[in-house]
């Protein structure tokens, strides 16, 4: 009964992939099951010794919440993503993406699901939970960090909320186990543009030119020793993966750009190499008559993951025999749960779905009685005081 659920959850949403904030028919199917699960658990409070009251609203752009008030003085949230990524489905699935270019390749169909299926299970047993509960189903994880804007809709400071929980699927552990960290989980990203600009001449007469291609690729050998350094104090990664310069083959480069992505743990580190970066870029530039612009995106901080929370949540779930594995090191992907960990102690863990098939694969897939898995981690998680 509970797969079925699950399973016809995710199977819908896979179908209906949508993009960045622009949701609708994501939201108007999260929003329709979440009425429905508000009208069941009013209905079943009535009359009753507890005291409940499940609302639906939007905190902000694009967003879903489901509020059971419990009349406690704190809450827990749990945390889904709804969108989906510009890729074209090659699964081969009967429910496969009806959105020409467009994919549920990540797993935030899967996310969805779980937490829609403790939505039902909670009208269900709100006499059983010590505290009120936020669902939060929010866009844009893929892009611009749809979870800032909810973060910064006052709703978890309104409502009391003093922890919240994420789920992320992930190939590399087997089927079904359940794996997190203490302290840094996740990466911070940050996208990193380097200009360079100089001057054209005939490359018979490259001294009447200024090099911008020569001074980008002094920059970027530069650049790469200093994060070999910056590596010997903790675990970081600045790479580019985009290079554009000059004209035709015969004329000195009057400018050229790269593209790339930066990776940190700490904020302490992420300053230092943003601070680096522009020094590095001058002294490439200046010695051969150019000029340097380096800008980072503000990006998403690092998923760091809060320690007591980790630790009273791991021994919450050991005692219903529930393993909660270690992760040796912290992971390089980057994660928008991480603006939750700004406002409030919030605590993210990856699902195993044992195919080894990456995300954002246009094969990805998943077998779906994992979700049940997760649930059952949700059920627990909603259970600590």
């Amino acid at each position: 009964m509970e797969l079925d659920r699950l399973r016809r959850f995710r199977r819908d949403l896979h179908q209906i992939p949508e993009l960045d904030f622009d949701l609708p028919k994501t939201i108007a199917y999260v929003t329709r099951e979440l009425e429905s699960v508000s009208e069941r658990a009013n209905r079943n409070s009535t009359g009753r010794s507890i005291q409940a009251r499940a609302t639906v609203f939007s905190p902000s752009r694009s967003s879903v919440c489901c509020h059971f008030d419990l009349g406690t003085t704190h809450a827990t949230a749990i945390r889904s993503d709804m969108d989906a990524l510009p890729v074209s489905e090659r699964t081969g699935v009967a429910y496969a993406s009806t959105h020409p270019g467009r994919m549920h390749a990540c797993g935030h169909d899967g996310h969805m699901s779980m937490v829609l299926g403790l939505a039902w299970w909670l009208a269900d047993h709100l006499d059983r939970l010590p505290r009120s509960l936020l669902l939060v189903f929010q866009p844009a994880e893929e892009t611009t960090g749809g979870a800032k804007a909810v973060c910064e809709s006052g709703v978890f400071e309104r409502l009391g909320v003093d922890r919240i929980y994420g789920f992320h699927l992930w190939p590399e552990l087997p089927r079904a186990a359940l794996a997190s960290r203490a302290g840094a989980l996740l990466a911070s990203s940050r996208e990193v543009s380097v200009s360079f600009s100089g001057r054209a001449s005939h490359i018979a007469r490259a001294e009447d030119g200024a090099d911008a291609l020569e001074a980008c690729c002094d920059f970027l050998g530069r650049a790469y020793a200093s994060m070999d350094e910056c590596r010997l104090e903790e675990a970081c990664l600045l790479k580019f993966g985009r290079m554009e310069a000059g004209e035709v083959r015969n004329q000195i480069a009057a400018s050229a750009r790269l593209e790339g992505s930066l990776r940190t743990f700490s904020t302490t580190m992420g300053r230092r190499v943003s601070a680096e970066l522009p020094r590095i870029a001058r002294d490439a530039a200046e010695p051969r008559g150019c000029e340097a612009l380096v800008s980072l995106s503000e990006g998403y901080p690092p998923v760091v993951n809060d320690e007591n929370l980790y630790v009273r949540s791991r021994e919450w779930l050991a005692m219903d025999d529930i393993e909660l594995k270690t992760l040796p090191e912290p992971l390089l992907i980057a994660e928008d749960f991480a603006w939750y960990q700004q406002w409030l102690p919030g605590m993210f863990l990856l699902l195993g779905t044992g195919t080894g098939i990456p995300l954002h694969s246009d094969r990805f897939d998943f077998d779906e009685s994992i979700l049940v898995a997760g649930l059952d981690v949700y059920k627990r998680l909603v259970m600590m005081p």
